[in-house]
């Protein structure tokens, strides 16, 4: 019934949130047994806060729901590839899948070519990369005009 779509679409309503808030638009859920259990999305501006990222909400509040600092039969949905920050935490969480959809050509944890995620962490990238990554564009287009 639900599908990686389906929860790739709520991050993006997520993300659209923090436009609207003036943040770099970048959401996420957290989904536990097909349930979004956490919705968040960037607070950094908000907050005054540079660790505020989606993912780094949207752990604390899953493990707050779940009443425990494990994730391992969690899926993190997230319209932009973590940055090397979020993927140490996603660690620390044992989150047990993380959806993503653009890709972080600068500062995503790929670029590392380290292990950063737990072993266990199963990664599937692109979905909905288009749909992601022109949210971003957007943005940083419309920061751009003079």
């Amino acid at each position: 019934m639900f599908s990686d779509e389906y929860f790739m679409k709520e991050a993006l309503k997520e993300a659209q949130k923090a436009k609207e808030r003036d943040e770099i638009p970048v959401g996420a859920v957290i989904v536990c047994n097909e349930t979004i259990i956490a919705r968040a999305h960037n607070l950094t501006e908000t907050l005054n806060d540079p660790t505020a990222h989606a993912e780094m909400q949207a752990f604390t509040s899953a493990t707050n729901t779940i009443g425990g600092k494990y994730l391992d039969d969690c899926i993190l949905y997230v319209t932009l590839e973590p940055c090397v920050m979020c993927a140490g935490a996603s660690f620390w969480t044992r989150i047990g899948k993380i959806v993503y959809g653009a890709d972080d050509e600068k500062r995503g944890y790929t670029l590392l070519r380290k292990a950063l995620l737990h072993p266990r962490t199963i990664v599937q990238r692109g979905v909905l990369k288009e749909e992601c990554s022109r949210l971003l564009t957007d943005f940083f287009s419309g920061k751009r005009v003079i």
